[in-house]
């Protein structure tokens, strides 16, 4: 099923480790280099902004030429050609790892996407004429988000790209909005799918523990333990955002009173199952989603209970972080050798660094005005001399 060979992947797992061992001074030059010869791969890679450019010149290629057949084409035609061009767009996606040993290189990836969409959009022109999630929606309108889901699915297990796990739990939101009108339903058919999702990942990472499906089993783990709490948490997954997102339509209902209670307390009981689950397997995925978690379940108390809010809430949770931070880190260092139970405060990769100058380059970006001042209007009340004193001949007509 994999598109790339065990060995290969091994040998990229090995030389990603040899990398970082050696950064961190764990390792001489000589011994990375006699290390480094022992894990020889064919695959060919290149770093993270080339592959973004890669990813995104393709997705451009890809949808110039389809335009090219599409253009003054009938819906259902469109939806025909679309279908075709999926096909081709996923042998190109094969053919670039058969043939050219591309991996996470960008090219393959945007044609591997560029099929599902093809896919998604093609079933829905071709077979139910473009009629894009109407009140009453066709019962086998369904077919479209399930494809697309299961074709996420492929691409994620045979190419391991987990934001394609991620795109096959957004299509599964999809899925219950053409099966009943029912808000609470809809939860917790979405719920139930992401806890079905995450008891097989549960029963099948034992046996990858120490391979390099480890890492994918452990984000896909993770990002099931956020979807779960996103669709149990109401206050963020309320109505009236879902409906104008366009997600979920139809009669919008009040949620009745068990339901409503029952997910604000599964909201304070998930984040310490995620949390104890992670501390268990020393899982840095899974335990960021319970902390992440923790924090959401904080922050929408108070809207849950009705309570009113405050200016001063966001200055007392950010004193409450800082303190458990503060309390855990200590914690950590009066271990002996700083180390308590496997876990330790101290930097031990260099993924951390890069992981947090990526964070801060993003947060930059975001907030543009948080680090620049604005500039400041000029005031009206300001009028100048007219230049009547000016020298070397000058004058207010200069």
């Amino acid at each position: 099923m994999r598109a790339y060979s065990a060995s290969s992947e091994e040998a990229l797992r090995a030389r990603d480790l040899l990398k970082d061992w050696a950064g961190e001074g764990f390792l001489t030059e000589a011994q990375y280099q006699l290390m480094q010869q022992e894990t020889v791969c064919d695959l060919r890679r290149t770093n993270i902004f080339l592959r973004m450019v890669l990813f995104l010149f393709t997705l451009v290629i890809v949808g110039a030429g389809v335009a090219l057949f599409v253009r003054q084409s009938s819906m259902q035609t469109t939806g025909i050609l679309l279908l075709v061009f999926s096909v081709f767009s996923y042998a190109g996606a094969e053919l670039a790892v058969s043939q050219a040993r591309l991996y996470r290189h960008g090219i393959e990836e945007a044609l591997a996407v560029c099929s599902v969409g093809f896919l998604c959009v093609g079933m829905q022109l071709a077979f139910f004429e473009g009629r894009v999630y109407s009140p009453a929606p066709h019962a086998m309108q369904c077919l479209v988000p399930a494809a697309g889901a299961i074709a996420s699915l492929w691409i994620w297990r045979r190419f391991g790209l987990a934001y394609s796990f991620l795109a096959a739990m957004i299509f599964v939101v999809f899925l219950p909005g053409h099966w009943t009108s029912s808000q609470s339903a809809r939860h917790l058919i979405v719920a139930a799918f992401y806890a079905a999702g995450l008891a097989i990942v549960g029963s099948l990472r034992p046996r990858y523990r120490f391979t390099y499906f480890n890492n994918e089993y452990s984000i896909a783990e993770a990002l099931l333990w956020l979807g779960i709490y996103l669709a149990i948490n109401l206050q963020l997954s309320s109505v009236s955002l879902l409906e104008q997102w366009q997600l979920w339509r139809g009669a919008i209902t009040e949620f009745s009173r068990p339901f409503y209670w029952t997910t604000w307390v599964l909201t304070w009981c998930l984040p310490p199952a995620a949390l104890a689950r992670g501390l268990l397997r020393k899982d840095r995925f899974v335990i960021a989603v319970g902390a992440v978690t923790a924090v959401l379940t904080f922050v929408t108390n108070k809207p849950y209970l009705g309570w009113p809010r405050h200016t001063w809430d966001p200055m007392l949770l950010g004193a409450l972080l800082i303190g458990v931070a503060l309390f855990i880190r200590r914690w950590l260092a009066k271990g002996l050798g700083g180390i308590r139970h496997g876990f330790t405060a101290r930097r031990l990769s260099g993924k951390d660094k890069t992981w947090m100058s990526a964070g801060a380059t993003v947060i930059g970006l975001v907030t543009p005005n948080a680090i620049t001042p604005s500039p400041q209007s000029e005031s009206s009340d300001v009028h100048f001399g007219g230049g009547d004193s000016g020298g070397a001949g000058a004058s207010s007509d200069f």
